[in-house]
C-alpha cells in the first residue's frame, strides 16, 4: 500500500480537530490561526508566552549517506516520536516543510511514510500554509526591486554584472539555471545575465530559518548583500530601502506551522532548506516551541549527518542557544551495501560482506557525531525483506563501537515499532555528556573549512579555484570572515564527489566558489558540482500523480 493510500484511509477516521492538538499543548483557541480544520499556525502572542517555558529535553535525528531512495529518515523521526507519545511523554515533532522539487521530482515528500506519517499529507506535501509561495514571492519582489532600481537611474551604481540576487520557482527546473533578462529595449528595463534557484536554496530561506521572531527577521534581512557596485562595495537590502516591505510579506510565514501525526503527536512542520546546497534544519523558531510545549523535542536534520547534523551543530544550535541532548543516526541495510559498493538494482540480495564493508560509512558518522560530545543511538528503518542476521550483524558492530543499535518498524507498525528505539534515546537522554563545537568563529575561513573537510569528510586537502580565492579576499575586506561555513556538497558521499562511496580519506575537496549570506549569517562554501536550481529526471514523480473528478490523489508516494 502506498504512503498516501494510508494516510488517506487513516485520516478520513482518526484525524482530530487542530483545536484539540492545540489544547493538548496548552495553548488556547484564540492562539492559534487555523488553516481548515486540520492544520493553523501558531500565533505571535503564543510564541511570546512561551519564551517564558524552561526547555524540554533535544533529539536530533540525523542519517548516514544515503541511497538515492532516501533511507526513512522523516519516517523514523515520527515514529519515535509516536512512541514517546505512548509512553505518556510530552513529545513534540518538529520538521521542515517539503519543497514541490522532490514530490515533483524523485526523493518524495517530507511527512514520514506507513504508519509514521504527519497528516494531512497531501495538503502539508503540496501547498500546506503557503509559506513557500510566501517565500517565493518575497524573493522575487525583491529581485524586481533590484531591476526596477537600476531602470530609474541607478542611484546606488550597482554593477549589473555582480547583481547576486537571484529570482526562484519552488520546482526543478534546469532550463532556468541561466537566463538573459531586461530584453525588448528601453522601457523593457536594463540587459543583463540572471538566473533562477530554488526556493530552498535562497538565502531568505535560510533567513526565515535562523530567524528567531519577527525583528530579527526583519534585522536579517536588512543586511541581505544583494549585489555590488562598480567599485565593488556591497549593496544590501536596506540600502535599497525596502526591508519593510519584504518583511512584510513573510509576517505569516515565520509563524510556525501546527499539525498531528497518525497517532496525534503533535507537529511543528517550517522551513525547507535543502541540506545539500543550504542547511537544512527546520526553524529556530520551530524548534524553540517545540521545546517549550514539550519535555522532548525531537527534530531532524538534512541528508546525512556529514550535511544536516554538521550544520544544525554548527549554524543552528549556537542560534538556537540549545545543542542536542541525544543524536538518532539512522542507518539501513541497503544504504549500507550502497556504501559498501553494491550497485542499486541489487541491494536486496543478501550481502554480509557488503553490509560489513558498507559499515565503515556508518562508523565514521558514528565518529563524528562523538566528537561532539553527544550521546550516539543508531536506529537501523527495517524494511520488509531485510535479513534478520543481517541486521543482527549491524547492531553487533555498533556495540563494538560502545553505540546502542535497534532496528525499528515504525513503517508497518507505528508507534509500537519505535518502542525499543525510545527506550534507547530515553536512555542516552539521561547520559551526561559535554558538547564541543568543532570550530571557533575567530578563525579563519580557510581554517574553517579544512576543518570540516578533515574531522568530518575525512578528506586531507581543499583545493580553491580562482572565483574562490577571490571570494575569500571579498570576504575578508568586508569583515564577514567571523561567519560559520555552510558548504555545499553531494549528499551521497562524504567526498565532493558522488560516485565515491564508503568512507574514503585522503581526497581533496574542490571550492568552486564561496557566497556570502550575511543576512542568514553563514558563508555558502560551494564544491563539486552541487546546483542551486536541480533538474527533473528522466521519469518525474509528476508522471504518476493524478487527481480524480472527486479531488481524490493518487501516486503522491
Amino acid at each position: 500500500m502506498e504512503d498516501i493510500e494510508i494516510a488517506q484511509r487513516n485520516e478520513a477516521n482518526e484525524i482530530q480537530p487542530i483545536t484539540k492538538i492545540a489544547a493538548d499543548l496548552g495553548l488556547t483557541a484564540d492562539e492559534v490561526e487555523q488553516y481548515g480544520p486540520y492544520k493553523a499556525k501558531i500565533s505571535t502572542a503564543a510564541l511570546q508566552r512561551m519564551r517564558k517555558r524552561p526547555n524540554g529535553k533535544l533529539v536530533l535525528v540525523t542519517a548516514i549517506n544515503p541511497t538515492p531512495a532516501g533511507e526513512g529518515k522523516s519516517t523514523v523521526a515520527v515514529g519515535l516520536a509516536d512512541a514517546m507519545h505512548r509512553m505518556g511523554q510530552k513529545a513534540v515533532l518538529a520538521l521542515r516543510e517539503p519543497s514541490l522539487g522532490p514530490v515533483m521530482g524523485m526523493k518524495g515528500g517530507a511527512t514520514g511514510g506507513g504508519y509514521a506519517q504527519v497528516v494531512p499529507m497531501a495538503d502539508i506535501n503540496l501547498h500546506f500554509t503557503g509559506d513557500m509561495h510566501a517565500l517565493t514571492s518575497a524573493v522575487n519582489t525583491l529581485a524586481a526591486l533590484i531591476d526596477n532600481h537600476l531602470q530609474q537611474g541607478n542611484a546606488l551604481h550597482i554593477d549589473p554584472r555582480r547583481i547576486q540576487w537571484k529570482r526562484v520557482l519552488d520546482i526543478n527546473d534546469r532550463a532556468l539555471r541561466h537566463v538573459n533578462i531586461g530584453l525588448g529595449g528601453p522601457t523593457s528595463g536594463v540587459p543583463r545575465e540572471d538566473g533562477f534557484d530554488i526556493t530552498v536554496a535562497s538565502e531568505l530561506m535560510a533567513v526565515l530559518c535562523l530567524a528567531e521572531d519577527l525583528a530579527d527577521l526583519k534585522q536579517r534581512i536588512a543586511r541581505i548583500v544583494v549585489a555590488y557596485t562598480y567599485d565593488r562595495t556591497p549593496v544590501t537590502v536596506d540600502m535599497l530601502g525596502v526591508t519593510g516591505a519584504i518583511t512584510m510579506l513573510l509576517k505569516d510565514a515565520i509563524k510556525p506551522n501546527l499539525v498531528q501525526t497518525l497517532e496525534h503527536t503533535p507537529v511543528l512542520i517550517h522551513g525547507g532548506p535543502f541540506a545539500n546546497i543550504a542547511h537544512g534544519c527546520n526553524s529556530v523558531v520551530a524548534t524553540r516551541t517545540a521545546l517549550e510545549l514539550g519535555d522532548v523535542a525531537i527534530t531532524e536534520a538534512g541528508f546525512g549527518a556529514d550535511l544536516g547534523a554538521e550544520k544544525f551543530l554548527d549554524i543552528k544550535a549556537p542560534v538556537l542557544g540549545k545543542t542536542p541532548d541525544a543524536v538518532v543516526l539512522v542507518a539501513t541495510l541497503r544504504a549500507l551495501k550502497y556504501n559498501g559498493g553494491v550497485a542499486r538494482r541489487d541491494l536486496q540480495a543478501t550481502d554480509p560482506a557488503a553490509v560489513r564493508a558498507g559499515f565503515a560509512n556508518l562508523q565514521r558518522h558514528i565518529h563524528n557525531l562523538q566528537q561532539y560530545g553527544l550521546p550516539v543511538v543508531v536506529a537501523i528503518n527495517a524494511f520488509a525483506n531485510d535479513d534478520p542476521a543481517e541486521m543482527q550483524l549491524v547492531q553487533d558492530l555498533c556495540a563494538d563501537q560502545g553505540v546502542k543499535a535497534v532496528p525499528v518498524t515504525v513503517w508497518a507498525d507505528g508507534g509500537a515499532g519505535g518502542a525499543a528505539l525510545a527506550t534507547a534515546v530515553n536512555d542516552a537522554l539521561s547520559t551526561q555528556h559535554q558538547f564541543q563545537p568543532l570550530y571557533t568563529d575567530t578563525m579563519p575561513v580557510e581554517d574553517k573549512i579544512q576543518t570540516v573537510v578533515q574531522k568530518i569528510y575525512g578528506g586531507r586537502d581543499v583545493a580553491y579555484a580562482r572565483k574562490a580565492q577571490r571570494a575569500l579576499k571579498t570576504i575578508k575586506a568586508n569583515g564577514w570572515d567571523h561567519l560559520p561555513i555552510c558548504v555545499a556538497k553531494t549528499q551521497y558521499s562524504f567526498s565532493d564527489d558522488p560516485k565515491l562511496l564508503g568512507a574514503p580519506t585522503n581526497f581533496t575537496i574542490h571550492v568552486s566558489d564561496i557566497i556570502p549570506k550575511v543576512g542568514a549569517g553563514f558563508l555558502v562554501v560551494m564544491t563539486g558540482t552541487v546546483l542551486t536550481m536541480p533538474g527533473l529526471p528522466k521519469h518525474p514523480a509528476a508522471n504518476d500523480i493524478d487527481i480524480d473528478a472527486n479531488g481524490h490523489i493518487t501516486g503522491l508516494f
